[in-house]
């Protein structure tokens, strides 16, 4: 039974009535997105349409760079725009699960316990320096971010509809960091970088002080609207022959003995997935190979190490290997 308040529960497919110009609409609504969104993240238009792939194709977002970079403002503009609801956690080292799922507390006047849901039981969360939390409490996400519930003390809590996980780490060179382990890093959809800005987009931000995000941002979408979308990027055609093309990749990332593990098939599916999102973000109803060639670097990146070194991949290195895979006519 869906135990979340009827504002939070997904709509069945049966209810979800696409519009009749899919496409036009479609194109409209994420160029308005994308503008409000570039308004806050100045030059970043790229990182921003991965952003919005990854929350529609249904993943969750690792973002890496130094601190000041505008990952914290990112987050907080997708939310206000897309109108869901936003919640932050500042992980530290002597942070714990339940200060991220939540605790139960014993009334005396009711003479029972009751359950005080943490910062995890919204619809979009940023786990800020995730790798600056222990590896006991970055395990605390696993399962929300796999399953979309919590199980505690027995019982299994549903999470929000949409829910996204918006993760920022800080290189692993600085202090104070614990590398996230392989588990943990295969349950990001994407991993991207900010990095600084371009000379005339810092300069449009010195001049006007810096760039905010405030608490009356005027939304464009809703939660449901955001779940319409998500559905319309599971409708995305897949051909036969992209299909093959994705094992192709898979089969060459795990066989072709230049990386140390290859992709898993939850990668595969992300990446399925994310080329569908790719798709339906530049008006189309089926996916391409330029789709599957857009995404995954960033996808890959988080998982990849050389067979030799293994050191991390890049994303130049990605695109070079991958070519060698053979795209379909």
């Amino acid at each position: 039974m869906d135990t979340r308040p009827a504002n939070q529960r997904q709509p069945s497919p049966g209810q979800i009535t696409a519009p009749t110009d899919v496409p036009a609409k479609t194109m409209q609504l994420f160029a308005a997105l994308e503008h409000r969104l570039g308004a806050h993240v100045l030059g970043k238009e790229e990182q921003i349409r991965l952003s919005l792939c990854c929350l529609l194709a249904n993943g969750h977002l690792l973002i890496e760079d130094v601190p000041g970079i505008g990952k914290t403002t990112l987050a907080k503009a997708l939310a206000k725009v897309l109108g869901l609801e936003f919640r932050r956690v500042q992980c530290t080292n002597d942070m714990l699960p339940g200060d991220i799922l939540g605790v139960s507390v014993f009334d005396q006047r009711s003479g029972s316990f009751s359950f005080h849901p943490g910062a995890i039981f919204t619809q979009i969360l940023l786990a800020d320096e995730i790798n600056r939390a222990t590896a006991k409490t970055q395990s605390a996400l696993l399962e929300a971010m796999e399953e979309r519930q919590v199980s505690l003390e027995g019982e299994s809590r549903l999470l929000p509809t949409p829910f996204f996980v918006i993760a920022t780490q800080n290189p692993l060179e600085q202090a104070g960091t614990y590398p996230l382990p392989e588990s943990q890093l295969d349950r990001f959809l994407m991993k991207i970088s900010l990095g600084y800005p371009n000379h005339e987009a810092e300069r449009r931000l010195l001049a006007a002080g810096g760039t905010t995000v405030s608490d009356d941002e005027q939304a464009l979408v809703n939660a449901n609207v955001v779940f319409q979308l998500q559905h319309q990027v599971s409708q995305v055609r897949l051909s036969k022959a992209l299909v093959d093309y994705l094992q192709d990749i898979l089969d060459f990332s795990r066989n072709s003995g230049r990386f140390a593990l290859g992709l898993s098939p939850r990668a595969g599916l992300f990446l399925a997935r994310a080329s569908q999102s790719h798709a339906l973000l530049h008006g189309r109803n089926f996916a391409l190979p330029e789709d599957v060639h857009r995404v995954l670097p960033y996808i890959a990146i988080h998982r990849l190490k050389t067979a030799d070194s293994l050191a991390a991949m890049t994303i130049d290195a990605l695109e070079l290997a991958f070519r060698a895979v053979p795209v379909p006519a």
